[in-house]
């Protein structure tokens, strides 16, 4: 995922959606100047990325070791995990240091782990360990070439790293009796995931299932982040390419998938801190220095690819968990 935070007078455009509500583009002398200024070191203040990466990797590795496999489990998870995610963000970042934007190294999110249950065991919040990823982009965008190609280079970067630990985690998977993936909770499978796995593995038998050994766990997860942030909602990936080929247009579309993810909250209980997270994100996006310049037909295509890997990634219902269970669960392990 790529964070935004642009200059305060970059952030305060007119709302009218007029094509006359964008500033006009600036001049290619100051552009040239912006850009010679040059980069700050990555590493300056990278600290806490450091930090925070070091974390999840201990998060992570904890969540597989307490699996059947143990240590070995531990160590796939993270390597497969962390691979997807870095892929993602290094695609973000690489992306913006060609084109002269200032952005951070990749912050990554381990989960916060907290006593539950009757015996106060110590839990993830997350039952991989970790929400994530992010980078912080510190300057604007110079058009919506440079903010298109920032926008989709996560996402594929990120689903060319799930294809190799998609189908290693599908052929690590065991058949078993059905009754849930991680933990006791049922995975939703994508549309990707379904095709792989009846590759590999052929039709599954009536009550039987696929258990997702750290690897398939890895996999499940990175199509999901894909998925997520490919949404078409505010300054999502999605959201950078949606304004980059749709301008103006962005916004109702921006409108219309955060109405629908409201729609999936009565559905699952997962969609709740998602959307969420969508309704704060869904503004109006900013506009880029150069609005007025087209993104060409070649991106075009491109963007369509991505809605080809959005519907390979998404499934509606990820964590097959009704309310009334998820409630269940709670008080259970909260001891209430």
């Amino acid at each position: 995922m790529a964070a935004d935070l642009l200059p305060p007078p970059l952030q305060e455009r007119p709302t009218d959606s007029t094509e006359s509500s964008y500033p006009p583009s600036p001049s290619a002398q100051y552009w040239a100047e912006l850009r010679a200024a040059g980069l700050p070191s990555p590493w300056r203040g990278a600290a806490p990325n450091v930090v925070f990466f070091v974390l999840t990797v201990i998060s992570v590795y904890c969540v597989g070791a307490g699996g059947d496999m143990g240590r070995t489990g531990g160590v796939r998870l993270v390597l497969g995990l962390l691979s997807i995610l870095m892929a993602h963000e290094m695609g973000h970042y690489i992306a913006c240091r060609r084109y002269g934007v200032n952005a951070t190294l990749p912050f990554f999110i381990p989960a916060p782990w907290v006593p539950m249950g009757p015996g106060l065991m110590w839990v993830p919040l997350s039952f991989i360990g970790t929400f994530g990823a992010l980078i912080r982009i510190k300057s604007p965008f110079p058009d919506r070439k440079a903010l298109f190609d920032v926008g989709i280079a996560g996402p594929l970067a990120g689903f060319v790293m799930a294809l190799p630990v998609l189908v290693l985690g599908v052929l690590e998977a065991r058949i078993v009796p059905a009754g849930g993936d991680a933990g006791g909770v049922g995975l939703g499978e994508p549309l990707l995931f379904q095709w792989v796995s009846t590759w590999l593995r052929g039709d599954v038998p009536p009550g039987m299932a696929l258990s997702l050994g750290p690897l398939g766990l890895a996999a499940w997860f990175g199509l999901l982040v894909t998925a997520l942030n490919l949404m078409p909602v505010g300054q999502l990936d999605g959201g950078h390419v949606a304004y980059a080929l749709l301008r103006r247009r962005a916004m109702p579309l921006s409108r219309v998938v955060s109405a629908v993810a409201l729609v999936l909250v009565w559905l699952r209980p997962m969609w709740l801190v998602w959307t969420v997270i969508l309704l704060l994100l869904g503004r109006r996006h900013p506009a880029t220095l150069a609005d007025d310049l087209p993104v060409g037909r070649a991106r075009v295509a491109v963007g369509v690819l991505g809605l080809v890997v959005f519907a390979l990634c998404f499934t509606p219902n990820p964590i097959l968990i009704s309310w009334s269970d998820f409630i269940h669960a709670f008080r259970d392990a909260s001891g209430l």
